[in-house]
């Protein structure tokens, strides 16, 4: 009996262990510079940061920061997979967007293979859009959990 009821705690504590999820962003930032001056890149981080260790609760009574220092913030340990620019000298350069899909799709397939589930997809284009608009970049989030 005794061996029935250690059994049932054993499997109950592996399934409550199992329901424990981790999440994990690959982000791609692609240049939509002019004359394919601008770097692309997808960059996964290579280690973790807690959040609460930046993080300070705000009210009207007591209006104080966190002020964390930015340096402890940043990530040193990240890998970056080099991806070519929308644009060359000629313009937009469709093979460059076929190079940068079939990259991307081998670090989400790679992702997979590791176990990790693609959950969220996320994107923006950022650019001055002005008369002389020179600058911009699209980014996605891709956003996993295990």
């Amino acid at each position: 009996m005794k061996q029935i009821i250690c059994l049932t705690l054993l499997v109950m504590g592996t399934f409550i262990e199992a329901h424990a999820q981790e999440y994990k962003v690959i982000t791609s930032v692609e240049s939509i510079v002019p004359s394919g001056l601008g770097r692309s890149r997808i960059i996964d981080a290579q280690e973790e940061k807690d959040f609460a260790e930046f993080t300070s609760e705000q009210t009207a009574e007591d209006n104080t920061r966190n002020k964390s220092n930015r340096k402890a913030i940043r990530v040193k340990n990240f890998e970056e997979t080099k991806l070519l620019n929308f644009y060359n000298v000629a313009g937009i350069r469709f093979q460059n967007i076929a190079a940068n899909d079939a990259l991307i799709s081998s670090k989400l397939s790679a992702m997979a293979s590791e176990g990790w589930e693609l959950v969220f997809v996320t994107s923006a284009v950022e650019a001055d859009a002005g008369d002389q608009d020179g600058q911009g970049i699209f980014v996605t989030r891709y956003i996993f959990k295990k």
